[in-house]
């Protein structure tokens, strides 16, 4: 009886070994249980930069939000908003999923409703519930990196939303559901 016990503990156990093993195959996944979480940020509007820690041993780094939401600010209006930390999460995943470290330029972080309303008149590419109206989204480029390969990386992520506008030179990434355009 005892035997017939042991067998079925290991089976669950090999189970879960499995199922925990699915969950942090990737090299992107992996990355998440680094103990230190670092992006260096360049407004292109602004022309400001920074670079900071945002996530050490466990927990967010509240200085280093502080100064991402500053620099990811609505420029036009000079809005500050709180950004959604798992967009840093995002944008460290794909830099970690590319083997890149360098700097992320910022075209688009927050902005303000006014702002949005006054995009959306001179374009039909600006979503009127925005999700940059939430401090969720950013249009990015990495420098050095091909438009495509963030884009493709940024989908094989599968963690939030992912435009692709290579006539604007810029990948759109976001916080909400997974989906791409």
């Amino acid at each position: 009886m005892l035997s017939r016990h042991l067998d079925r503990r290991r089976f669950l156990l090999g189970l879960g070994g499995l199922g925990a093993a699915a969950l942090f195959t990737g090299p992107a996944q992996a990355s998440l249980s680094a103990p230190v979480r670092k992006l260096s940020l360049h407004n292109l509007h602004t022309g400001e930069k920074v670079s900071a820690s945002f996530w050490e041993e466990g927990h967010y780094i509240d200085d280093g939000l502080a100064s991402f939401n500053q620099v990811m600010r609505d420029f036009r209006s000079n809005e500050v908003h709180r950004i959604d930390p798992g967009l840093f999460d995002q944008l460290f995943l794909l830099q970690h999923r590319l083997g890149q470290q360098g700097e992320i330029q910022i075209i688009s972080g927050y902005r303000s409703p006014v702002t949005n309303a006054m995009l959306r008149s001179k374009s039909s590419g600006v979503a009127k519930k925005s999700y940059h109206m939430k401090g969720q989204a950013i249009d990015l480029r990495l420098p050095g990196v091909e438009l495509a390969h963030v884009r493709n990386a940024a989908r094989n992520l599968a963690v939030g939303g992912v435009g692709y506008y290579p006539k604007s030179d810029f990948v759109h990434l976001d916080t909400g559901p997974v989906r791409s355009w």
